[in-house]
């Protein structure tokens, strides 16, 4: 279960959230809420009486359309917990339908990383949109640069002026960007490219997704990054 909000929730507030979006099913909402609950009660305990306490796991069956993945799926989000729907009966082959049992857990994994992955791109993604403004501007306005040699009086002087004056221009310059009037201006900087892209990957058999090698991130960690200008 997640750190979010789901953990202030009772099973009768859970119960009502279930109700905004299935109707009927009262008992299956009930039981799910009771597990959800009893599951963060027991990441609140220590570890030694936590290995006492056992979770309940929830097998839902019913007929098409009655509501067992929509509770799965709203249930997921109340615990912000990753969410893939599969097939995976006894009368599915594993081949272009079916799946086998590793590879639902590693698209198990992967829908959880991801989660985390977006979750942490929110976090910087203010601090990212400054430093990318800060760039844009130090090529629009390239910052002032002192000479290493020793400098009089009167050219520190001179120096400290014109930082000034740059440092006004960018302020003024980056209201003018925040504003998005510069966003038709084009602009020329240094970027990393990756790789080349081989184009060739190794597929294993069906069930062993595990046995496949891409060689493209083989040599994406192999090959140098190469530096290319772009304009934008």
């Amino acid at each position: 279960m997640g750190n979010n909000s789901s953990k202030e929730l009772t099973p009768v507030q859970i119960v009502t959230e279930l109700d905004k979006y299935i109707i009927g099913q009262d008992d299956a909402k009930r039981a799910v809420a009771i597990a959800l609950r009893n599951r963060w009660r027991r990441q609140q305990v220590e570890s030694p009486l936590r290995e006492e306490i056992s979770p309940n796991n929830i097998i839902l069956i019913g007929p098409t359309g009655v509501g067992k993945t929509e509770i799965s799926r709203r249930l997921a989000k109340l615990a912000y917990a990753p969410f893939v729907k599969v097939e995976a009966s006894k009368f599915t082959e594993v081949g272009y339908v079916g799946r086998d049992v590793e590879s639902m857990i590693r698209d198990l994994a992967d829908f959880a990383v991801n989660m985390v992955k977006s979750e942490k791109t929110l976090e910087v993604q203010a601090k990212a949109e400054s430093l990318a403004e800060e760039k844009i501007l130090d090529i629009l306005i390239p910052p002032v640069t002192r000479p290493a040699q020793q400098q009089t009086q009167e050219d520190v002087a001179v120096s400290k002026q014109e930082e000034y004056e740059n440092q006004k221009t960018r302020e003024w310059m980056k209201k003018k960007l925040i504003k998005g009037e510069l966003d038709d201006k084009m602009i020329e900087f240094d970027t990393t490219d990756a790789a080349t892209n081989i184009g060739m990957q190794i597929l294993g058999p069906f069930g062993m997704d595990d046995m496949g090698i891409n060689f493209n991130e083989i040599m994406g960690n192999i090959m140098p990054k190469k530096k290319k200008k772009k304009k934008t």
